[in-house]
């Protein structure tokens, strides 16, 4: 299984938000934070306003942070938001599948029932578990001269 570019983006852009808790961050600098393309970053930005994870405010104060709190946002809701057009196996998109096998083939129902337990295990995590106290995540996603009082010195190096 390989998550598509734009999952692993807004999980990227979630967590810089929920680092940054409480500052309105522009785009360039998670993209600059992320090591990620301004271009795609931007669609991704765009979905997860669409879909109710981040508000944004344009103009020249302008950018983003959180709908809620990062306690509330589960790991399992944007993979599903971002990964589900993406088919597992071909045999899952009805229109385009060529498989000849489809129709007596039993493993779709084993890779159905595993990709619902990964989903599962996802909808177990918040954003907040991922963020929380990770003073490494900190140090990389913070905006500059904004690093929280959360993490020492100590813990930073």
């Amino acid at each position: 299984m390989r998550l598509t570019t734009k999952t692993n983006l807004a999980v990227r852009v979630l967590m810089a938000c929920a680092v940054n808790d409480g500052i309105t961050l522009r785009s360039a600098e998670i993209a600059d934070a992320c090591n990620a393309s301004l271009n795609h970053l931007l669609q991704v930005v765009n979905a997860l306003q669409g879909f109710g994870f981040v508000d944004t405010i344009r103009g020249r104060s302008g950018g983003l942070r959180l709908t809620r709190p990062a306690a509330q946002i589960s790991i399992g809701d944007v993979f599903r938001v971002f990964e589900s057009g993406v088919p597992f196996a071909e045999c899952f998109a009805a229109e385009t599948n060529t498989c000849p096998l489809s129709e007596t083939c039993r493993l779709r129902g084993y890779l159905s029932r595993a990709v619902e337990a990964f989903y599962h295990e996802l909808d177990m995590v918040t954003l907040e578990d991922l963020t929380k106290g990770n003073c490494g995540l900190t140090a990389l996603l913070a905006v500059p001269d904004r690093l929280r009082n959360t993490c020492t010195e100590s813990a930073l190096a």
